[in-house]
């Protein structure tokens, strides 16, 4: 774990956002190594009775609550239950049409973006039973995969695809599945004292403050009702990087995390998964997810590779994107402060007879590839990729015959060519003929 002075930085930096953007409190915190390494609140938590705000005060989350609901649909995926192509009435007869699940998940689905009803002027939401009923009159504003447009709605939807494919409803089913099996105590669908109240700072009154009331989303819970704190949301987080194989496979959360849509095609720094978010800074993309509720801002990223994250809760509306930035400067700020350790080598069990003689250089007319068997595992790379380029790796798939399970050429078939007496002397990889020599095509 890291020194207990190794996120005094942290202070500093939510202090100054605190100050700088008028905020009546905030609360971060900062995981590494798959445990949360430093949690901080500051500001009043109440601003009538000065109550101050600590990392165990409950804010509402917002649209965090969508990556559970992914989660969800892909436990339900793996398990049979769905497919990601399924169309959205194949699940709920008395829904739109057209729209796929994997759609609704990275908000292709072209669905209207609230929920039937003025609910943010009557902060009224309909039932489940409500909403169902008005399903018919929802507005397909744009046709399914046409643009990213977000939709509150279709992720309402999906929980609604939770509760009716496992038998379950939707908010038992997050509980049973995530909440309780990841140890998340303080992440609740009702408020669970304490709580942080939630605020409106007035832009032109320098001192001025509004209360901000509560919406029970109701019918809507899936696209945004939980609540939680900043270390909580940072176990979530824990999660997302390095996920716990008796909850979802780490295959299935290295899927999500795969860029479905651009949010924004012109700067490229904001991407969609499969519920999940894609931060684009610089080199690194971070994933997670931003979430605002009257009176409450949230935020989750987490640098996969590095496994590092942070979650910062906010008890104001709608701060500015100067704050976005902010948070997710903490994110880079932790693996800067927390650099992931490197794996000691270790030597392993040699590889069997048959694969032994495919480990070495090989050309594929211009290109020099490396083969090598690590972990288990056969493995290729460019000869001339960085070291920090994931590899190509392969698993069995009958004799001499081998399939990429992730990197270049992902799915494509690795087939081995051995002569008369046996001796490997050529390979084909998707169909592209390799050898021990440079030689081109068709020799």
């Amino acid at each position: 774990m890291p020194e207990p002075d190794a996120g005094k930085g942290f202070g500093r930096l939510i202090r100054s956002i605190q100050a700088e953007e008028r905020l009546p409190s905030i609360s971060s915190a900062v995981f590494c190594e798959g445990e949360v390494a430093w949690s901080e609140a500051v500001g009043l938590a109440d601003t009538a009775t000065e109550e101050e705000a600590t990392p165990d005060h409950q804010y509402r989350i917002g649209s965090i609550t969508k990556t559970f609901t992914a989660v969800c649909i892909m436990q339900l995926r793996d398990a049979g239950e769905l497919e990601l192509d399924d169309p959205l009435d194949r699940h709920i007869p008395e829904g739109p049409r057209g729209p796929t699940l994997r759609r609704l998940l990275s908000h292709l689905s072209g669905l209207q973006r609230e929920i039937p009803g003025e609910i943010w002027e009557s902060m009224e939401s309909p039932t489940r039973e409500e909403l169902l009923a008005e399903l018919a009159g929802v507005e397909q504003v744009l046709a399914p995969g046409r643009l990213w447009h977000y939709s509150n709605l279709g992720f309402a939807l999906l929980g609604e695809v939770v509760a009716r494919r496992s038998g379950t409803p939707y908010e038992d089913y997050v509980r049973e599945r995530l909440l309780e099996p990841l140890g998340l105590t303080r992440t609740t669908w009702q408020a669970a004292p304490p709580v942080a109240k939630g605020y409106f700072v007035h832009p032109y009154m320098e001192q001025t403050i509004l209360e901000r009331y509560d919406v029970d989303l109701r019918g809507g819970s899936a696209a945004g009702a939980l609540w939680s704190t900043a270390a909580d949301l940072c176990r979530w987080g824990v999660f997302l990087a390095d996920p716990d194989p008796a909850i979802l496979a780490a295959e299935t959360v290295e899927e999500m995390r795969s860029l479905q849509v651009m949010a924004d095609p012109q700067g490229w720094t904001l991407g969609w998964g499969l519920g999940l978010m894609l931060f684009r800074r610089g080199d690194r993309v971070l994933v997670g997810h931003n979430g605002g509720m009257p009176g409450h801002v949230a935020h989750l990223s987490v640098a996969p590779k590095e496994r590092v994250g942070s979650a910062t809760l906010i008890a104001s509306t709608a701060p500015g994107k100067e704050v976005v930035r902010a948070v997710l400067a903490l994110t880079e700020k932790a693996v800067e402060t927390f650099p992931a350790a490197p794996s000691l080598w270790r030597p392993e069990t040699p590889p069997p007879a048959e694969i032994e003689p495919l480990l070495g250089r090989w050309w594929s007319e211009g290109g020099e590839f490396v083969f090598s068997y690590r972990a288990g595992m056969l493995e290729a790379r460019i000869a001339t990729a960085p070291r920090e380029l994931e590899p190509t790796v392969f698993e069995p798939d009958g004799a001499d015959r081998f399939r990429a399970r992730s990197g270049l050429e992902a799915g494509e078939l690795l087939r081995v060519v051995r002569d008369d007496r046996g001796e490997v002397v050529k390979l084909y990889w998707a169909t592209y003929p390799f050898t021990r020599s440079p030689q081109v095509f068709g020799s």
